[in-house]
């Protein structure tokens, strides 16, 4: 239910504002905006802006993915993983990873008034990642590529993929988001019960 609401407010958001770039403005990420002027509710706001609907679009079917149906949502208030808890974890893990994926850029940027970044990749990654801690043999790939990889493999590539790019730069996007909201959502997963640790591992070598 939360991920619906999630995607429902967020395309909304999204679509207004791509119709009003003052809008677009005032939400996006601006670590100098947020340093200077104290405009804090970037951290939180540039998650529901998108910079065009292949952006929106692919940002949001990868939570409905991993959000809905058997995916994190429900896997979280499942009796054996958070209970009656499991609701607010995950409010806790995708609005904590709009934050978590931007501080780096913010500590690097808070002086670059230039700098700006937009869009739920950081959130949506820290999902993701979450899902491959609960379900590291489950079978995962990109679209248009017919190769499924074990989660926790691919997880480990895309990591590695993630932080070159980012230290590459110069593309467009901000794969360091993409890289720290993917670690805060395994980590967040685990820390909130350690005993998902031991889980992770035990699927791993019963998959073998």
């Amino acid at each position: 239910m939360i991920t619906y609401i999630i995607i429902i407010i967020t395309v909304f958001v999204s679509i207004t504002s791509m119709e009003n770039q003052t809008l677009k403005n005032k939400l996006m990420f601006n670590a100098y905006m947020i340093s200077k002027r104290k405009e804090w509710w970037r951290f939180f706001s540039n998650g529901l802006i998108h910079a065009d609907w292949m952006h929106l679009i692919f940002n949001m079917y990868a939570l409905y993915i991993f959000g809905t149906g058997v995916g994190v949502e429900s896997i979280y208030k499942d009796e054996n993983v958070y209970g009656e808890k499991g609701t607010l974890f995950f409010i806790l893990l995708y609005v904590g990873g709009l934050v978590m994926s931007s501080l780096y850029s913010y500590e690097k940027n808070k002086n670059n008034i230039y700098y700006n970044s937009l869009g739920a990749s950081g959130a949506v990654s820290a999902v993701i990642f979450a899902f491959i801690i609960l379900n590291p043999t489950a079978r995962m790939g990109l679209m248009f590529i017919p190769i499924r990889l074990p989660a926790y493999i691919f997880g480990l590539i895309m990591l590695g993929f993630e932080h070159y790019l980012s230290k590459r730069g110069n593309t467009g996007i901000a794969h360091d988001a993409h890289f720290w909201g993917a670690v805060y959502g395994a980590l967040l997963t685990i820390i909130l019960k350690p005993e998902l640790f031991t889980n992770f591992i035990n699927q791993i070598k019963g998959g073998q």
